[in-house]
């Protein structure tokens, strides 16, 4: 089976499910691919699995494997002798659906013509990501997951494995997210939607083979980074510097330090990432609200028969998702039973505080991930 080839090994693996994918909306998909890497050996028991959920653009490389490898988006948190250790471990990542990292999504070839799918790929939503991500795990021969740990958009799918397949999460950590998106959220997503649809390039999403809509791509990556950063760290990290010039130029470049910072995060992003991924992925999590599909699925309590412990953790600095956001998870959960742990971080750097190397999360995930071993 695959997952005795890929023990302890790094690299991404790319898995074709069996049979269609049915998708909320009704649609079906056929023939999906899942990229994901994993770390550290499955145990005889195949009980020490961890799914790490990735971020809006994250991908499945969280963690670099061998000599060489480049560094992972999560690479503070998992390796040996980590938070998430890969000597104890047997950690999955994997690339979500409607991505465009080895998974299936917009940029992927329709099998009905041939072509990439652009705009004629369906609409998904973070419930079938998580589907997909759970026929993955079947594939792997695993039967329940030690733990599933994600945040931000990756928290969203840490929430909707509870909601879908309670009895297969051992324990649950969602870092920096929400139960549902804010208006403010979804208005930053829009803004973002709407500067690559705009884009002279975009071509209703059907750009394959041609110019992309980069310039549209970029400035919906600027707008998102500035959710992703706190005043504070913008204060401390530029202020209102210039860049390479002492005085005002009086026209229209780039001339503050912020404005050039940027400029250079989305033409970086553009390198990696593709429009139409960006559009399906932020309207996946404009529809989430768990709140509703958890109640209506009886979800909780079966968490709270299962004694499923649950860890939310928030950052005092982060306005996209703040803490009484995080809260009202936890509030949800303690209504029905459901054992669940909470901790706001100090952090001054905003919404990407989970990403960044925090003594405060190793220790608190380290002790979180050790009581599951003996419950």
């Amino acid at each position: 089976m695959l997952h005795a080839v890929t023990q302890g090994a790094s690299g991404q693996q790319v898995h074709t499910l069996d049979g269609p994918v049915t998708l909320e909306n009704g649609d079906e998909l056929q023939g999906v691919t899942v990229a994901f890497e994993t770390w550290g050996t499955l145990d005889a028991a195949k009980g020490n699995a961890i799914l790490i959920c990735h971020a809006l653009t994250g991908d499945s490389h969280a963690a670099s494997g061998q000599d060489g490898d480049a560094p992972g988006w999560w690479e503070t948190m998992v390796g040996p002798g980590r938070a998430i250790d890969t000597d104890r471990y047997f950690v999955i990542c994997s690339n979500v659906l409607g991505g465009c990292m080895g998974t299936t999504g917009p940029s992927s070839v329709n099998p009905e013509t041939g072509r990439p799918f652009g705009t004629d790929f369906p609409v998904v939503t973070i419930g079938d990501m998580v589907r997909v991500q759970a026929a993955l795990v079947d594939h792997l021969g695993i039967d329940r997951l030690h733990a599933v740990i994600g945040g931000s958009v990756g928290g969203m799918q840490v929430l909707s494995w509870c909601r879908q397949f309670p009895e297969r999460v051992g324990s649950g950590v969602a870092l920096a997210t929400t139960m549902r998106h804010s208006a403010l959220s979804i208005a930053f997503n829009e803004v973002a939607r709407q500067s690559i649809v705009s884009d002279p390039n975009w071509n209703k999403g059907h750009y394959y083979g041609g110019e992309s809509p980069a310039l549209g791509l970029s400035v919906a990556r600027m707008i998102g980074h500035i959710t992703y950063l706190s005043d504070d760290a913008m204060h401390r990290k530029f202020g209102r510097r210039l860049q390479d010039r002492d005085e005002f130029a009086f026209d229209f470049d780039a001339e503050f330090q912020v404005e050039s910072y940027l400029h250079y995060q989305g033409a970086k992003f553009v390198d990696r990432f593709d429009a139409n991924s960006l559009l399906y992925i932020t309207k996946a999590a404009d529809y989430f609200d768990i709140e509703q599909g958890l109640r209506d699925s009886g979800a909780l309590g079966r968490m709270a028969e299962l004694r499923h412990p649950f860890l939310v953790v928030s950052y005092t600095s982060d306005w996209l998702y703040p803490t009484y956001q995080n809260r009202e998870i936890v509030s949800l959960f303690k209504r029905y039973g459901v054992d669940v742990s909470f901790c706001e971080i100090e952090a001054s750097c905003g919404h990407d505080a989970f990403l960044l190397p925090s003594d405060r999360l190793t220790t608190i995930l380290t002790g979180f991930l050790g009581k599951g071993d003996h419950a």
